[in-house]
């Protein structure tokens, strides 16, 4: 079964915040991709509000029609925004000030209580909940010991090693590979808990193959990628193209 695609939109928002205006509407966004064949829609509320805003949530809520993703830090605010939207999904990541993006997954087994914590309240407002990690093994249990229903397993490592310079060399090519290997056993240790997988970030048209062919990856979240194709060929044709490179 091909995975499906969520487009995370927030870019478009980026673009909006530049100027503090109204358009690019994330609204006319979030239509454009389910059109053209996107399974669902992320967005990030950050905590420093640098792209989606807390009304882009209540709008999204009324507006997408497949599945609304949002993806939060597992703070008492961000969950209280979460209980009273009711996205169809949250998924919990770490969060950093001064971070340009995510920079890695979510450290469940340090911060123990606070995930399980916000799980609970998320999963009692009827929010299905996914946290982003690192394909790690004790991150993948501690994920599963707090009640998340899916765990969302980080692809940096993975991008960086297909997307720079270190993949010019044939041992950046050979570490790709080991990487994914990391990332499928990961995945069939997740399943084999009774969790669903999905994966994300830096994943591009040019290296989403291989991880695609994980038959136990149900889900891609794919933003920065298909914002930046969209410049050039219209976000309608760029995300058929990530629908046909994941299929």
């Amino acid at each position: 079964m091909t995975a499906k695609l969520n487009v995370n939109i927030d870019h478009v928002a980026t673009i909006r915040e530049a100027r503090k205006t109204i358009e690019p509407s994330i609204v006319t966004a979030a239509v454009i991709c389910e059109q053209a064949g996107a399974n669902g829609i992320t967005v990030h509320l950050r905590g420093d509000r640098r792209h989606i805003q807390d009304r882009d949530i209540e709008l999204l809520r009324d507006v997408v029609t497949t599945y609304l993703n949002v993806e939060m830090a597992a703070t008492d605010e961000m969950i209280g925004i979460a209980e009273r939207t009711k996205p169809d999904a949250v998924s919990l990541v770490p969060e950093s000030a001064n971070e340009i993006t995510t920079e890695g997954g979510l450290d469940v087994v340090g911060n123990f209580e606070t995930v399980k914590n916000a799980v609970e309240r998320l999963k009692a407002a009827g929010v299905f909940v996914s946290i982003f990690i690192d394909p790690n093994i004790d991150q993948i249990d501690a994920a599963n010991k707090v009640g998340a229903q899916q765990v969302e397993l980080c692809t940096a490592e993975y991008a960086e090693l297909t997307l720079s310079a270190r993949a010019a060399h044939g041992e950046g090519e050979q570490k790709a590979v080991a990487e994914v290997n990391r990332i499928r056993e990961a995945c069939v240790h997740a399943k084999s808990l009774g969790l669903i997988v999905a994966a994300g970030h830096g994943l591009t048209y040019r290296n989403v193959a291989a991880l695609a062919a994980i038959p136990e990856i149900t889900e891609f979240n794919i933003g920065h990628n298909i914002i930046s194709r969209a410049v050039f060929v219209g976000l309608n044709q760029a995300v058929k193209e990530m629908v046909d490179a994941i299929s």
